[in-house]
């Protein structure tokens, strides 16, 4: 169990005091072992090399050291980093299940669209401005009045891009899913909601939904009212992510606290089910041929038609839904197609492609 959100209160949910500096997985029970990420640290790592550039380019502009240094800590940057630290827990093999602990959804959403936002960067700019600093350093310096990289900065940058993409691989791939919490609310239903959609546009696979703190029935007049409340609101809940399995934990008299307390928990909140079990779904995004034309199915679940967006743009597909925004870089078949038409059914986007006759030779 691996914790990436800077508040750290994993530790304080299981009763624990991490010691100090604790870099690695601390053994909690027979099986079971728990992880606060050191944000600092990762952060120093990957991003040291770049962040010594950046305070250098400040100084020589006369910039104090010290604010320097603030301004090259970019705010964010410490979680993204921590998810190196998840890439490398799931790849080294140690572990037959790694359960992640993530911010608040604002902040988690931003952390999973970064690796692919980056790659666009990467690809298409990054490689120009390395070989024109390459070749024009001396003129640069001089004119600019300010230090040009040199290569182990751009190397950094490419290391930390092939991280981070690693980092995706891992998190969207077949054998990771998202679990939604949330509590049986209309607003943070409404917020949920969006943030299926918002998963599924990055590629992320969401395998369930935890109703949290959900009132028994019975009581005074103020809790029946909140009863009544919570059961409506936890049928919109059953309706908006059905087909995945909902699941609800009840509203403890006490706070769950420590492994025994969150056991219990657990028992009441799954039952006789499997709470490893992730529903299988879609896949997020596929390419079919259909006929002569070329099919990409995207899943978008209750996104709507006038939030949803769709443009090409050279080799890539740019779909937004509300304010998230994903560049797709096209295979190599549909960037020698057209776009022939498009349209959002039963939280599926299908694209259609029809092949470009000046791309597409006859065998």
């Amino acid at each position: 169990m691996l914790s990436t959100d800077a508040a750290h209160s994993l530790a304080d949910a299981l009763g624990l005091e991490l010691p100090a500096g604790t870099a690695g997985p601390a053994e909690l029970d027979s099986g079971l072992h728990v992880q606060q990420v050191d944000a600092q640290r990762r952060f120093e790592r990957s991003w040291q090399q770049i962040q010594a550039y950046l305070m250098s380019v400040l100084s020589s502009a006369g910039v104090d050291p010290i604010e320097a240094e603030e301004l090259t800590m970019l705010p964010g940057a410490e979680e993204v980093l921590a998810l190196l630290e998840v890439r490398d827990q799931v790849r080294s093999g140690r572990w037959d299940l790694v359960v992640v602990d993530c911010a608040p959804t604002a902040e988690t959403l931003r952390l999973l669209a970064l690796p692919e936002a980056l790659r666009w960067y990467m690809e298409r700019i990054f490689p120009v401005e390395r070989r024109v600093v390459r070749t024009l350093r001396p003129v640069l310096s001089r004119a600019a009045g300010v230090p040009m990289p040199r290569d182990h900065v751009f190397d950094a940058v490419e290391r930390l891009h092939a991280e981070l993409a690693e980092v995706r691989a891992v998190l969207a791939g077949p054998e990771a899913s998202v679990r939604l919490v949330l509590t049986p609310e209309s607003v943070v239903l409404a917020e949920a909601r969006r943030t299926w959609t918002s998963l599924s546009l990055y590629g992320y696979r969401v395998d369930g939904v935890v109703a949290n703190r959900v009132f028994p029935a019975g009581g005074d007049a103020w809790r029946r009212a909140w009863v009544t409340a919570q059961q409506e609101t936890l049928e919109d809940v059953r309706s908006s992510f059905d087909p995945l399995p909902v699941h609800r934990t009840p509203y403890e008299p006490g706070e769950p606290v420590g492994q025994e307390a969150l056991g219990a928990l657990a028992a009441r909140t799954y039952g006789d089910t499997d709470p490893f079990a992730a529903a299988v779904g879609p896949e997020p995004m596929q390419v079919e041929r259909s006929g002569a034309e070329f099919v990409l199915s995207l899943a978008l679940p209750l996104a709507a038609r006038e939030t949803t967006d769709l443009a090409r743009v050279g080799d890539d597909l740019v779909v937004s839904v509300g304010s998230h925004r994903r560049v797709l870089a096209l295979p190599g078949a549909l960037r020698r197609c057209t776009v022939a038409g498009a349209a959002l059914r039963d939280g599926m986007l299908r694209v259609r492609f029809e092949p470009d006759p000046d791309q597409w030779r006859p065998l």
